[in-house]
């Protein structure tokens, strides 16, 4: 049985400690009450400020917990809450489109597949969930890359590399792009990531108006597409439907 890592097992510990009782607690404090010596505590606590886990009140010295354990816990709430809004229209989209069907967001310069509705036929599929998609290329990533300032940041400063000859990897084509997704309200890809792959996704806004995920529908061209070229109309106009239904379920109202 792997060990585990005590530096690791003692910051996990301070922090559930800062999390509970008074809402700062002194150097000797914590300490004492993880039974630590002063000078070990005092390196973990620096190490936790470092990263943002960890503040420092500047009149008392004392220490509570960060602003980056808040947004670390907002994230994961709003993925969970993002995923569970979107069960039921993603199962019905998949149900209706006949394809399959993909809930994604924005993580570590790229796409993120946090729920994956199979395409309901009899043919043998692989679960996505977990797996990661190109930011450049993807109808997600597109999506993401249009709506959201973040990932439109990141989408420019990754290597977008060529999957196919359909690609678009040059800058002011990739930007071109972005602005026909923003004016149409939808991201396509028509093989520029797989050959005989094509999807085609809408973004998802929250309460705050603020783009915090996507949704597409992806099958072979031949099904999703009209003469191996145009997407769809008919699924184009479900995919924004079903984005704007999760979207309401979030608080966002009318779009």
């Amino acid at each position: 049985m792997a060990k585990n890592i005590q530096s690791l097992e003692r910051a996990a510990a301070m922090l559930r400690l800062l999390a509970g009782g008074e809402r700062r607690l002194g150097l000797s404090d914590i300490a004492s009450s993880l039974d630590l010596a002063k000078g070990t505590a005092h390196g973990i606590l620096r190490t936790l400020q470092a990263e943002g886990f960890v503040e420092q009140d500047p009149a008392s010295g004392r220490y509570q917990l960060g602003a980056e354990l808040l947004r670390l816990g907002n994230s994961y709430l709003d993925v969970h809450e993002l995923r569970a809004r979107a069960l039921v229209w993603t199962d019905d989209l998949a149900r209706s489109s006949g394809e399959s069907v993909h809930l994604g967001v924005l993580h570590q310069q790229g796409v993120l597949i946090v729920h994956h509705v199979f395409r309901p036929d009899d043919s043998r599929q692989v679960l996505e969930v977990g797996a990661m998609q190109p930011l450049h290329s993807t109808a997600l990533g597109k999506v993401l890359s249009a709506y959201d300032p973040v990932a439109h940041s990141e989408a420019l400063e990754i290597d977008r590399e060529a999957f196919t000859p359909r690609t678009v990897t040059a800058l002011r084509a990739f930007e071109g792009e972005l602005d026909r997704t923003r004016a149409r309200g939808w991201a396509s890809d028509v093989e520029e990531t797989w050959e005989g792959v094509a999807a085609v996704a809408a973004p998802i806004h929250d309460r705050r108006r603020m783009p915090v995920g996507a949704i597409a529908i992806t099958g072979a061209v031949e099904r999703v597409c009209d003469d191996g070229k145009e997407l769809r109309a008919e699924l184009v106009a479900a995919v924004r439907d079903c984005a704007r239904a999760v979207s309401r379920d979030l608080g966002a109202g009318r779009f």
